[in-house]
């Protein structure tokens, strides 16, 4: 995909941030999942001078756009401020890219936080969908960690992050990524039961992970083959925590079935879940629901029909809606007003928990 950015531009208002953004990478243990660059690809969100000229970003051809990603400056100087600001890194779901939530970095930025979104290797839109990128799943925790350690490295913005103030946030897989940051821990073996049970499930019919077809299959071949990629996958219940999270917010998190509960019951930092009551990719009854319930003090917020899986996607342009039929479907109005409610409450909740008041 190609970033564009349109013509038409305004000042940002006066009652918030105008916001900045930038594209970075920073060191990340990448080759497994097809990626030999061992950089990790990074668009950073932040708050920028308040008369600072944005312009509306869009994704796909610059003529004819498919999704529309909000405002935002490319390389604007980044606001003053009297102190470091809060952090959030964030994690996009299976085949996503970071812009994906770009609604949520963006106003999140918009109300004084700096926020750093990940391409996971081999398990983005950007690239080739590799068999690791698409089952190592705990490797996208690790991905935040060396987030927050190149962002805290870099001159620019290593001196304006509060390093005791950082927070996680992701859709999907990535929801399910940040809560391993926070503590939980896969054992994939679980879904083997879960789907004797509900072979029908998107997560195993395949219908989940549409990208690499018969992806189960392929993944025990690859263990059989590459021992590199057998270790990996053994590792899968090992704790991946980051002490340097403070605070969750997890979206439609996946791999509920898989996830161990005492896991979850031990987590001890902030979490808040939301979802939609017309998810059919991620059934409630098996993921988010349960996960919430077994997180202590979890808040759970779930949004009305038809609020699904996609509509925390960023909203659909009409080409988009022609060109991704599936994940536009409620784009418009509904999608927006879905992204309004979930960033009030990211607002309110990473208020309370890492430090900027509403």
């Amino acid at each position: 995909m190609v970033i564009s950015l349109t013509l038409d531009a305004q000042v940002a208002s006066a009652a918030e941030s105008a916001v900045g953004f930038t594209f970075v990478s920073v060191p990340g243990d990448t080759a497994l999942r097809g990626d030999a660059s061992g950089r990790l690809k990074v668009v950073v969100w932040y708050p920028a001078p308040r008369q600072t000229v944005v312009r509306a970003i869009a994704v796909g051809p610059p003529n004819a756009p498919y999704f529309a990603e909000g405002e935002g400056a490319q390389d604007a100087p980044i606001a003053n401020a009297p102190k470091p600001r809060p952090f959030v890194v964030v994690s996009h779901g299976t085949g996503g890219t970071a812009m994906d939530l770009a609604w949520l970095c963006a106003g999140l930025a918009a109300r004084g936080y700096i926020v750093a979104a990940v391409n996971h290797p081999g398990n983005n839109a950007l690239a080739p969908p590799t068999i690791a990128g698409n089952t190592v799943w705990w490797l996208r925790a690790d991905d935040l960690s060396r987030v927050i350690d190149g962002l805290l490295a870099t001159p620019r913005f290593g001196s304006r992050i509060d390093r005791a103030r950082i927070g996680a946030a992701g859709l999907s897989l990535g929801g399910f990524t940040v809560l391993v940051l926070a503590g939980a821990r896969a054992d994939s073996r679980l879904l083997g039961p879960y789907c004797a049970h509900k072979p029908k499930t998107p997560v195993c019919s395949g219908e989940a992970t549409p990208e690499i077809p018969n992806l189960k299959a392929k993944a025990q071949a690859l263990a059989a083959s590459d021992a590199k990629y057998r270790a990996a996958v053994a590792a899968n219940v090992n704790l991946h925590h980051d002490s340097r999270i403070k605070a969750v917010l997890s979206i439609e998190p996946a791999e509920g079935p898989a996830t161990i509960p005492e896991s979850l019951a031990a987590i001890d930092i902030p979490i808040a879940f939301v979802a939609g009551f017309g998810d059919r990719i991620l059934p409630l009854s098996d993921n988010i629901i349960p996960d919430a319930l077994a997180v202590p003090n979890a808040q759970l917020m779930l949004l009305p029909k038809p609020a699904g899986h996609y509509t925390f996607l960023m909203d659909c342009t009409s080409a988009g809606r022609q060109k991704y039929p599936a994940i536009c479907a409620d784009a418009g109005s509904e999608r927006v007003a879905v992204h309004h409610d979930t960033l009030e409450l990211a607002t309110s909740f990473f208020a309370r928990t890492i430090g900027v008041t509403p």
